[in-house]
């Protein structure tokens, strides 16, 4: 899919700032141990926002992982645009080439930009901080224009976290917001949520030949296996989310067993729950208990437990709220069509942001790659994206 250039003078500026912001190694160190973290491209993105008038605050509790709250004063009376986009990425191992290069290239015909960060989301960021400078450089907008470019969100969201409790601690209320997350130029209304738990069963050990004198948390284990087997034919047997189809379950990693002549006594499961805006975080929670005790009933003995790591609900926005409305109408401007609306299997911060009582959708650049080991944005969508964001953020803070 290509796009058409929006304004051709904003061309080099966009794709130069994405250019700058792919150079800059910000791997998530949680994600990545020995990452570079998101210090130096914090760095880079404050000292550009001030330059060009945007009141800057650099939140950071903790330490190598900063986010910046940046703000672009209006006259007064209007509304205020929260604009989102996170700073760090996935690793870089087993890149295909240089990983910051931030070159143009054309495949295909296509204008290209290249880069870990390129697509996910160094493209959304470059285009909201544009959009965002360029509007405010004549002073003419009466609501404020608000930026937070966040730390972590590849990982445990708490950049987004931070800053949305920043702005509820200083009074600041956003009437609407954009998170900007790959989508092709389309409009983002529904994202499934997630949750990871550890579910551990404890039995006793034996002789392996003497298995009778032992308890087999792995015999436990497999029991509640057949029942996340059920649990998935009722979770695929519902009517379907029109937009995210089925929640689904599964097993990411097992470990149990200490050598092949003894009956193990530990099994440790994590579970990876995909959830739809309907379901309760806590009724999933309960689900999986109520698997355990099946499983350690049909184990006499055995012990089980759930510890819940992350959890994450799904986000569902308006199709028709104002938000919704506004960036569909400027996505039409821009490519000449009507917006396009969608669903997304992966979890994004707009549920955060939603959570925290701003309407908000999400958009972001065409490309591919993400997470992938070449990584690309499509250059004119890029410049797209940021001439839809200019024309959201007049339209909201006038």
């Amino acid at each position: 899919m290509t796009h058409p250039p929006a304004d051709p003078r904003s061309t080099p500026e966009v794709l130069a700032v994405l250019a700058e912001l792919i150079a800059i190694d910000s791997v998530n160190s949680d994600l990545v141990p020995g990452g570079a973290g998101e210090s130096a491209i914090a760095d880079w993105c404050a000292a550009w926002l001030g330059e060009r008038g945007f009141e800057v605050a650099r939140l950071e509790g903790r330490a190598g992982h900063p986010s910046l709250v940046a703000i672009a004063r209006g006259a007064g009376g209007g509304a205020t645009l929260l604009l989102n986009g996170h700073l760090d990425t996935v690793g870089v191992a087993g890149y295909d080439g240089y990983p910051f290069s931030g070159a143009i290239e054309t495949v295909d015909g296509i204008e290209r930009v290249v880069g870990r960060g390129a697509f996910d989301t160094k493209s959304g960021v470059a285009a909201v901080m544009v959009a965002a400078a360029r509007v405010h450089a004549p002073r003419e907008l009466r609501g404020d224009i608000l930026l937070t470019l966040v730390a972590d969100e590849e990982f445990g969201s708490t950049g987004t976290v931070e800053a949305l409790a920043h702005l509820a601690g200083t009074g600041v209320r956003p009437d609407a917001g954009i998170v900007v997350e790959p989508s092709a130029l389309e409009l983002t209304v529904a994202h499934r949520g997630f949750a990871w738990f550890e579910v551990e069963f404890a039995g006793v050990a034996a002789h392996g030949s003497m298995p009778e004198q032992g308890v087999d948390a792995i015999a436990a284990a497999g029991v509640f296996l057949r029942g996340l087997d059920g649990l998935r034919t009722r979770l695929e047997s519902t009517p379907p989310h029109p937009l995210l189809g089925h929640g689904t379950v599964r097993v990411s990693t097992i470990a149990g067993g200490t050598d092949a002549a003894t009956v193990a006594d530990r099994c440790v499961l994590t579970v990876e729950r995909r959830t739809l805006p309907d379901e309760d975080l806590d009724v999933v929670e309960e689900d999986l208990r109520a698997l355990v005790a099946d499983s350690v009933a049909a184990v006499p003995g055995a012990v089980g437990a759930v510890r819940r790591h992350v959890a994450r609900a799904a986000f569902a926005t308006e199709p028709q709220s104002t938000i919704v409305a506004t960036v569909a109408e400027h996505v039409e401007r821009v490519l000449g069509r009507p917006a396009a609306t969608r669903g997304e299997p992966f979890w994004t911060d707009a549920r955060l942001v939603q959570e925290a009582g701003i309407p908000c959708v999400v958009i972001g650049a065409d490309g591919g790659g993400a997470h992938a080991d070449l990584e690309w944005a499509d250059a004119a969508s890029v410049v797209a994206l940021a001439d839809i964001v200019a024309g959201t953020i007049r339209q909201t803070c006038r």
